[in-house]
């Protein structure tokens, strides 16, 4: 396989007239705190093996290769990359680096006192209120026809979940990264990448109740259905609505 950027082989790479061993540059990661590791390893290799913006970076399955992890692994890190705007996924073409990166610019993630789990969340919910409201009502203005459906199919997938399960965290924040994407403001999803820790302990079912939350639910159908009609300012209400639901529970579930 070649191109004008680079070619692969099993274990090497060659980029320029250079050749790089991909194998001997990405090494296997402990199971634990996968998708972290694997975002600083991506991020150090392609600082290490002098990728220039505009270059091809190598195929998914050189990564699973080369750091042992699964591909669904490698697609959430490329994800994550590319709402950083770091790379670019072209359909039938390849994945290409937008600009320098390193481990050390990629990944800064919210700390925060977990044995203080009630101020903590309360804390994330303060950015929480500031970002997400605002990337609602901007998203009713700007979304296209893709973006809508896009955000329907997430809102489904959540409801479904939550009809079967009771809860749905993952999908509620899958839903809410659709409508991220959909302000077509690359600094909604970088921002929430950069927090995303910390906003994910929303959905580890906090306190030990699985019910938490549960009240918000049907708010986002009615956050959809605002940001279909390009409703900016109920888009910003029913937001509202749903972390004032979030903070309620968290005082209550926390006494």
């Amino acid at each position: 396989m070649s191109d004008q950027f680079w070619e692969v082989w099993p274990c090497h790479l060659t980029l320029g007239g250079r050749l790089i061993e991909i194998h001997s540059g990405l090494k296997p990661l402990p199971k634990s705190d996968r998708a972290r590791s694997v975002m600083t390893a991506m991020a150090d290799f392609i600082a290490r093996s002098g990728f220039k913006p505009g270059d091809r970076l190598p195929a998914e399955r050189e990564f699973m290769e080369g750091l042992a992890v699964g591909r669904s692994t490698v697609r959430e890190v490329i994800r994550q990359l590319q709402a950083l705007g770091v790379v670019e996924s072209r359909k039938g073409s390849g994945t290409y680096l937008l600009r320098g990166v390193s481990a050390d610019t990629v990944h800064m993630p919210l700390s925060f006192d977990s044995a203080r789990l009630r101020d903590a969340l309360l804390q994330t919910l303060d950015i929480r209120r500031g970002l997400e409201a605002e990337a609602s009502a901007i998203a009713a203005v700007r979304r296209s026809d893709d973006d809508l459906k896009e955000i329907e199919v997430k809102l489904e997938a959540m409801e479904a979940v939550h009809h079967s399960e009771g809860t749905a965290g993952p999908q509620d924040l899958a839903f809410h990264l659709a409508v991220y994407d959909a302000t077509h403001n690359p600094l909604f999803p970088q921002l929430l990448e950069q927090m995303r820790e910390a906003f994910e302990s929303f959905w580890e079912q906090p306190f030990e109740r699985s019910d938490f939350a549960r009240r918000s639910f049907p708010f986002h159908r009615e956050l959809y259905d605002a940001i279909a009609a390009r409703d900016a300012e109920l888009a910003r209400r029913k937001t509202l609505a749903i972390l004032d639901i979030v903070e309620e529970d968290i005082k209550e579930m926390s006494q």
